[in-house]
Formats: structure tokens, C-alpha cells, sequence
């Protein structure tokens, strides 16, 4: 019975229209929205990263909780923008939070899945009887470089889960990962922005990886997507998840609720978890839930499972901002000021 006791999540409240970076840029708007799906993303704000918004979601989901600090005995952070190459980011948010000193910590990479794959770590160390709680999160400020295609999508934002066996409000029924050496996104020591493969990320990168984890998923459990209530794939823009939920048998009512990215952008590892976290704000007893994340490099992990009662009476999901409400809170700034958010503008 191993599952998520309870979430929290964090978009920050800033906003940049994809019309705007393409006025900056001589492109067409209507074309890069239209290819894209994608309207405007968050951006954060100059004292925020990675580490600021990690901890955010993980004080929410101890607000919708209430747990002892001190039973947390595991925080796992996945990103690809921690704010030092050398500290971990997990001892920061273990510390905020009140986890420390008797905990382990550890920072996750693995590109747009790290989150999924910290989520993974905290299930067997729950499951093995270790520990009562862990924590995993993913969160990112994505980077892109000025006038590459990344630059319309890549956003800013995270969610947390506190996973233990205590009254779960979603049981995790199972999991599996399909990984493979496929570098269709890659960003070297010391250079500030991300390369990318162009077309070779949807196929064999994103599509590949996610119908590989997706069906193996289906496959263990033995279900098919009429089965479950929602779905949730990774979203760097709005067509790859629509067209691979299209593809494996899931219907755009499975998927809406979790689609965040036409209005929030691709938070790279956060996607998944706020687009899962979206979800569990509406969630119901007896909602099943497929999830399936997509890192570059490349791997997807894949996710059953079940909403509980507890959802009912064990949190309380209105003392935390829902993702749609974050969404809803935003001030838009144009791209000067997005470029120094973002540190493109260097002082």
C-alpha cells in the first residue's frame, strides 16, 4: 500500500506571452502557438530557482498534512537547473522543511523524468520497511537559449510527494521505466544552455520512450486506457502528449485535467509532477491515474494508480493554492524583463 500521503506544488506568478518572444525575434507568433500549443509560460522571479520552488511545494503538501518533519527521513530532488554544480539541493529544502539532520539526500538528474525517478527511490525505500516518509520533487527553471526553439516553452515551477503507507490518499500500484542511450537533448559541463536534436527529440526521443514505458505499463497491470479516470504524459509542448495519449487509446477528457502546458510551458522536470498534482486536486475515491514522464537522454517512467478515501478526510486540499489557481494568479512582463529573470541579462 505504498503511495502518496500528500503533494503540494509551485508556479510562480509571472508570465511571458509566446507572442512577445516572437516579436522580439522577427517570428511568426501564430505559427510557433499553432505548432506548439503553447500561449504563454511562467517565469520566476529574480530570487527564484529550482531550490526556492522545491521548497514551496513541499511546505504546501505538509500544509494539506500535517506530518512530522522529523519522520521524513528521505527528500529527493530531480532537476536540471539546481542552483549549485557542487550542493545539494535536497539538504536546502530537508532543512526548510524541518527534516534535518537524520535523513539521506540526494540530488536526481535525468533530464525531464528526474522528479518520476526520485518518486521511483522513495517507493522502495518506503517498501522496504527503512523508513516511514520520503520525499521527492521535481522542479526546474528550464533554460533556452535566446532565439532557439526551447526558448517558447522552457518554464519555470515544481510539485512535492510525501510517500509513505500511512492511510495513502493514491495508492501506487506499480511501476516500470524504458530507458535507452539516445541523446536527443544535452547540455555539457560549464555551457549555460541546452542543444537539442530537432526532430530526432519526438521520434526516436519522446515518442519512442514513452509508447516503450506506456504499453509495458498496460501490459504489467492488465489494463487497457478505458480504465483509468485521468492520464498525464510529459509535456514539453501541447501536440506530444495529446498525440501519444491519441495514440496509445486515451481519450482528451482522460488527459485535460493534467494538461498545464498551453498556459504554464514545459517545467521540464516538473512537468509530470504538476500536471500529476493538477490532477489529485480533483481527484476522486476510486479514480485511477496512468502517468508517464519523459526524460531526454532518454527514458520514461511509467505510473499506476488509485485515489483513496483518504483524499476525502486525511488532507486538506483547500489549505494549499491548487495548480489552476496558480495558473490564475499571473502578471505578465514583456521580454526585457523576462531576459533578466532569467539571467539572459547579465549585470
Amino acid at each position: 500500500m505504498v503511495g502518496i500521503i500528500t503533494y503540494g506544488a509551485y508556479i510562480p506568478r509571472f508570465r511571458i506571452k509566446i507572442e512577445e518572444i516572437a516579436r522580439v525575434w522577427g517570428a511568426n507568433s501564430a505559427e510557433i502557438t499553432g505548432g506548439l500549443g503553447v500561449f504563454e509560460k511562467s517565469v520566476p522571479d529574480y530570487d527564484e530557482n529550482a531550490a526556492t520552488f522545491s521548497v514551496e511545494a513541499a511546505r504546501s503538501a505538509l500544509l494539506r498534512r500535517p506530518v512530522d518533519p522529523a519522520e521524513i527521513k528521505a527528500v529527493y530532488v530531480g532537476s536540471e537547473s539546481h542552483p549549485y554544480a557542487v550542493k545539494p539541493t535536497s539538504v536546502t529544502v530537508g532543512e526548510a522543511i524541518g527534516a534535518t539532520p537524520v535523513m539521506t539526500a540526494a540530488d536526481y538528474e535525468f533530464a525531464c523524468k528526474a522528479g518520476t525517478a526520485a518518486i521511483q527511490t522513495a517507493m522502495g525505500l518506503v517498501s522496504s520497511g527503512m523508513m516511514k516518509y520520503a520525499l521527492a520533487i521535481g522542479s526546474d527553471t528550464a533554460q533556452g537559449a535566446p532565439g532557439d526553439a526551447l526558448e517558447y516553452t522552457a518554464a519555470a515551477g515544481g510539485a512535492a510527494f510525501l510517500i509513505g503507507n500511512d492511510d495513502p490518499i493514491a495508492v501506487i500500484n506499480d511501476t516500470c521505466s524504458y530507458s535507452t542511450d539516445t541523446p536527443d537533448f544535452w547540455r555539457r559541463e560549464g555551457e549555460t544552455y541546452p542543444k537539442h536534436g530537432g526532430r530526432f527529440s519526438g521520434d526516436p526521443g519522446y515518442f519512442k520512450h514513452v509508447f516503450g514505458a506506456a504499453k509495458m505499463m498496460l501490459e504489467i497491470c492488465g489494463t487497457k486506457p478505458s480504465d483509468y479516470t485521468y492520464a498525464v504524459f510529459h509535456q514539453p509542448n501541447a501536440k506530444f502528449p495529446q498525440k501519444a495519449a491519441q495514440q496509445l487509446g486515451f481519450t482528451p477528457a482522460q488527459i485535460k485535467a493534467g494538461l498545464l502546458v498551453p498556459y504554464l510551458g514545459n517545467t521540464y522536470s516538473g512537468a509530470v509532477p504538476l500536471g500529476l498534482s493538477a490532477i489529485l486536486d480533483v481527484a476522486k475515491p476510486g479514480d485511477r491515474i496512468f502517468v508517464t514522464s519523459y526524460g531526454s537522454g532518454a527514458g520514461s517512467d511509467a505510473f499506476d494508480i488509485t485515489v483513496t478515501d483518504a483524499i476525502l478526510d486525511k488532507i486538506d486540499r483547500s489549505r494549499a493554492p491548487s495548480a489552476q489557481q496558480m495558473l490564475a494568479q499571473k502578471k505578465y512582463v514583456d521580454y526585457a524583463v523576462y531576459a533578466r529573470h532569467k539571467g539572459k541579462i547579465r549585470m
